[in-house]
C-alpha cells in the first residue's frame, strides 16, 4: 500500500520567528491498518512542535492524518513517518509525535519519535 504523502502538508509564515513557542496538536482519530492482519488500528496522535519560518495548516494536516486510513502500516513505523513528514513540511526548531494506540489484543502501544534540529 502506498503511504500518505507529505507533500499534502500545506505551511503556512511563522508571524513570530523570532519567539520560541510551543504548537501542540492533538488527533483522536487517528486510524491505519494493521499490516499482519487488516483489522483496523486506532489511536490518538498527539504532535508538539517549535516552529521555525513555517507553521503546518491545520486543514491539510487533518486531511494528511486522514489518509492512513486505509495504509497497511505498523505503530512504529508511521509514528516516525508522520514526524519525518512534519520536520520535511515546516523544518521546526524540535518536534515530538506520540501514537498513543488502543488496545488491541490485551497489547497498548505508546510510540514516541523526537527530533532536533542540530
Amino acid at each position: 500500500m502506498t503511504e500518505p504523502d507529505f507533500h499534502k502538508l500545506e505551511t503556512f509564515e511563522n508571524q513570530f520567528p523570532n519567539r520560541e513557542y510551543e504548537i501542540e496538536i492533538s488527533c483522536p482519530e487517528f486510524t491505519c491498518v494493521c499490516p499482519k492482519t487488516g483489522q483496523p488500528d486506532f489511536g490518538t496522535i498527539h504532535i508538539k512542535y517549535v516552529p521555525d519560518k513555517l507553521c503546518i495548516e491545520l486543514k491539510s494536516l487533518k486531511l494528511y492524518i486522514y489518509s492512513y486510513r486505509s495504509v497497511g502500516t505498523f505503530h512504529e513505523h508511521v509514528t516516525n513517518k508522520i514526524l519525518d513528514d512534519i520536520v520535511s513540511a515546516c523544518s521546526p526548531v524540535r518536534a515530538k509525535v506520540m501514537g498513543d494506540f488502543n488496545v488491541r489484543g490485551g497489547i497498548k502501544t505508546v510510540v514516541t519519535a523526537s527530533y532536533e534540529r542540530d
